[in-house]
């Protein structure tokens, strides 16, 4: 039953994907592209007195990776960069079966996407949009 609340959260996702679409001055821009299934991810955020204050996307690819996507952007908004960084952690952690190394933040509706990591091969499409933001959280340190 559970894995079904959670099926129908991802495909309302897909079909209504939350935050698509362009930022217009952002801080940090980050596209990624995963070759092995051909899907594409450009992250576009905000980044202010180390807080993310709007994130975009767009991208194409399979329902995995873009309502992965939609969930993280989502999740983001107004969240301070360091806990982003320990939720990509988690994330990273679940999607791969791990403990999670930081059990004081919690993935929320995230959890919906736990069962893609019983597909090995669908693992890289659900950390798409993760290894994006990992990647512009650091560029904005800097």
């Amino acid at each position: 039953m559970l894995e079904d609340l959670y099926r129908e959260l991802i495909m309302d996702h897909y079909r209504h994907p939350q935050n698509r679409g362009r930022l217009e001055n952002p801080t940090v821009q980050v596209e990624l592209h995963n070759p092995l299934c051909g899907d594409e991810l450009e992250l576009q955020l905000i980044v202010k007195d180390d807080t993310v204050e709007d994130v975009r996307w767009t991208g194409q690819g399979c329902s995995i990776s873009q309502s992965s996507a939609s969930m993280m952007s989502q999740a983001l908004k107004g969240m301070a960069r360091d806990r982003a960084l320990k939720l990509v952690a988690n994330f990273q952690a679940m999607m791969h079966g791990e403990d999670f190394p930081y059990p004081e933040v919690e993935l929320g509706d995230l959890e919906a996407l736990s069962g893609v990591a019983k597909f090995p091969v669908r693992i890289k499409c659900a950390l798409l949009a993760w290894e994006a933001l990992s990647k512009a959280l650091n560029q904005s340190e800097s």
